[in-house]
Order: C-alpha cells, then sequence, then structure tokens
C-alpha cells in the first residue's frame, strides 16, 4: 500500500505522536486532515508539512463526542472520502490510583476511549458504504501490561484493545482493517500533559520518556505498520516490548519485574 493520493484523517495531531505522523505521511503525499483542540497549533503543523496545501485543519476535541457525526461529514467534504482514520489524540497519567480521583478516572476514560469510540462510529458508516478503510488507533504498551501511576491510563488503553479486536472481527468481510499501535515511551510532552490525582497536568518531563524513541523515528515505524495494514505493533524500547511477552508468558515474574522498573 502507498500513503498517494491516500485521505488519513488524524487526532492528536498537533504535537507529538499525531505531528510526528501528520509530517512523515505527508513527506509520503498522502491528502491529510489533522484534528486537535488547539486550532492555532494544527496550522503551524500544517505549515510545516512538505504539501501544506494537502492539509486541512479541523479542530476536534475529544470529550465533545456528542457533535462526531457532523464533524465526520464535514471532514468527508474535504476530499470527498476519509480512507484511513488515525485515533491517535489522548491524555495520560501520573498518580497511584489511592490518590486518584474518580472524576479524574472518568475524564480519563471520557477522552481516550468513549471518545475514540464515538469518532469511530462517526466514521464507521461511511466505510460500510464504500466497502473499505482503515482504523488506526495509538493505544499504548500500558493497554497490553499494567505499570504503577497509570491505572486509569492503563484502563482506557485496555477498553481500546478490547473494542477495536472485536470491530476488526465484524468487519473483515467488509474489508475494513483494524491496527492498533503500541507506543513505549516516545520522546513527547505526553508526561508533561498527564493528568495527576486531582486532574492537574504534571508539568514534569519523566526520564523515561524524555529518552523515549524519537517522534520522527516512531512515526516512520507507525507508517509502516500501517501500510503493511499489521493487526497490532508494539513500537518500543527492547525492555517494554520484553514485559509485553514475560507478561504473556510468565506472569508472576512479570509481577516482580514491573514493581522494580523505573516508568518515570
Amino acid at each position: 500500500m502507498s500513503f498517494q493520493n491516500k485521505v488519513v484523517w488524524i487526532t492528536g495531531a498537533s504535537s507529538g505522536i499525531g505531528k510526528a505522523l501528520a509530517l512523515e505521511l505527508s513527506n509520503q503525499n498522502a491528502l491529510l486532515i489533522i484534528s486537535a483542540r488547539n486550532k492555532e497549533s494544527l496550522a503551524a503543523v500544517k505549515s510545516s508539512c512538505k504539501n501544506s496545501e494537502n492539509v486541512w485543519v479541523l479542530p476536534l476535541d475529544l470529550e465533545n463526542y456528542k457533535d462526531f457525526d457532523k464533524t465526520t461529514e464535514q471532514a468527508i467534504k474535504v476530499y470527498g472520502r476519509i480512507d484511513i482514520l488515525v485515533n491517535n489524540g489522548g491524555i495520560s497519567q501520573r498518580s497511584f490510583a489511592k490518590d486518584t480521583l474518580v472524576s479524574v478516572d472518568q475524564k480519563i476514560m471520557e477522552i481516550n476511549y468513549i471518545g475514540t469510540i464515538a469518532l469511530t462510529k462517526a466514521v464507521l458508516p461511511h466505510f460500510l458504504e464504500r466497502q473499505q478503510g482503515h482504523f488506526v488507533v495509538t493505544t499504548s504498551i500500558v493497554g497490553k501490561i499494567g505499570s504503577p501511576l497509570r491505572s486509569s491510563y492503563a484502563a482506557s488503553k485496555h477498553a481500546l484493545h478490547g473494542f477495536f479486536d472485536s470491530l476488526r472481527t465484524e468487519v473483515y468481510n467488509d474489508s475494513i482493517d483494524v491496527t492498533l499501535i503500541c507506543p513505549g515511551f516516545v520522546s513527547t510532552n505526553i508526561s508533561m500533559n498527564a493528568l495527576t490525582g486531582d486532574g492537574t497536568s504534571q508539568q514534569k518531563m519523566d526520564t523515561a520518556t524524555a529518552n523515549g524513541i524519537t517522534p520522527k523515528r516512531f512515526a516512520k515505524l507507525m507508517a509502516n505498520a500501517i501500510k503493511n495494514k499489521k493487526e497490532e505493533a508494539y513500537i518500543s524500547g527492547f525492555k517494554e516490548k520484553l514485559g509485553v511477552y514475560v507478561k504473556r508468558w510468565f506472569p508472576k515474574v512479570f509481577s516482580i519485574m514491573i514493581r522494580k522498573m523505573s516508568v518515570t
């Protein structure tokens, strides 16, 4: 598959992985729709793209998911179709479960899970009508394993795996693909913006995050996974990836490992 003239709608595109993917796919001559809450930041991403004339800015807030049918209609009108929806928007967490308000748990689930599946369900009729389409979802390695300080975040990402694994079985005969992208540590501002127990942003860069894969490198690997229509791709360092397989085959050993592993 080539991204040449493919219409790709990317959420969470104002920074981090979403921005890097927009730049990468623009280099590969995709037709882009980029979404996030901050219109000014999206405009800056558009101007940084190689083919900025083929980038459309469409502001979107994942918490306001009741309007997604109208937003999707706008997106379809831009190029007349959508070929790939990249559900990349979301928010992280840095707090112990005992210190986290239920309102914070709810906010994380609303953004990461409900907002994502609401947009997916808004786009799904378009894919079904065309009998083709591709859902790409940025989950996380903690969508496969749990780690300290991320109980609500891990729960939201585990939920995405459950939903999209089920959806994949339902739309297989409609030629609709589903790809789950599981990042490990990526050097973005995700930890800066992560919610603490009372709902405020952490405003601190984690050492593990700062030392993670660069967004540019991640975007190239993510683009390849999308191009090859992989069902699931772990894009991370060795330790994070190792954790997934140890958890699967040696769960008690993993429990010891994760207690000792630095996740900040």
